[in-house]
């Protein structure tokens, strides 16, 4: 099963988040997870908005159509992407791709 499901508003995305890792960057899909690290700590949102802010630099989006949806506190999320197509967000996600921080 994919990590990415269409919704009514764009893509929802099922992400495993690894906070105060060595490197941002999307590690890929492992299961039915996408794998993300960032650098940030779990404290005070710190982890989600590093992890907003790396999937609106890799697909091209505005960070304000991006929302933490579910598992706001845990490491398991459920991410909405708004006005993307299933198969672009595919496209550049499913490989991994190395962030910028």
């Amino acid at each position: 099963m994919s990590p990415f499901r269409e919704a009514k508003e764009g893509v929802l995305i099922a992400v495993l988040l690894q906070p105060r890792a060595s490197r941002t960057e999307v590690v890929g899909v492992e299961g039915e997870m996408l794998k993300v690290r960032v650098q940030a700590p779990p404290v005070k949102g710190r982890a989600n908005a590093a992890l907003v802010q790396l999937l609106a630099e890799v697909l091209g989006v505005p960070k304000r159509d991006i929302e933490v949806v579910r598992g706001h506190t845990g490491r398991r999320k459920q991410v909405l992407v708004r006005g993307v197509r299933l198969a672009d967000v595919r496209a550049l996600l499913e490989g991994g791709t190395k962030g910028d921080a």
